[in-house]
């Protein structure tokens, strides 16, 4: 399925919010009211979150110059999400471009779910419940 403007939107607004509850679930503190950019055990991390029928997740060129770790949340089909690590040099050397013509056009790259599994490290696996 393509996105458009306001599905787009509310992926985004989606992924923003997961963001945040997943870095308090894990001891991570957000650095701002406007990045899912956050700081965790003194490193410099990026949480980027994934639904269940989504299979990337992406960052910005610009911020993989100044990470320690990109933080993949991928929502399983029971509604936890499995967190994994990867670094910004395997990033980089497994992303590709996004399809987007919009204003991320040439400024995002995308990494797969199945090489955050084969080449990054599992944190953990957490459910966010509706009280949190």
């Amino acid at each position: 399925m393509t996105q458009d403007r306001v599905t787009g939107a509310a992926a985004n607004d989606w992924g923003f919010a997961t963001a945040r509850a997943i870095a308090s679930k894990i001891g991570a503190v957000m650095k701002g009211r406007t990045s899912n950019e956050a700081t965790l055990d003194g490193k410099q991390v990026v949480v980027k979150c994934a639904a269940s029928t989504t299979d990337s997740v992406g960052v910005t060129f610009k911020m993989l110059d100044h990470l320690d770790s990109i933080i993949g949340a991928f929502q399983l089909d029971d509604g936890s999400f499995e967190l994994w690590s990867l670094s910004p040099e395997k990033f980089r050397q497994e992303m590709r471009d996004t399809r987007s013509r919009g204003s991320s056009a040439g400024k995002v790259g995308l990494v797969r779910r199945n090489f955050f599994e084969r080449s990054g490290t599992l944190l953990a696996r957490v459910r966010l419940d509706a009280a949190d």
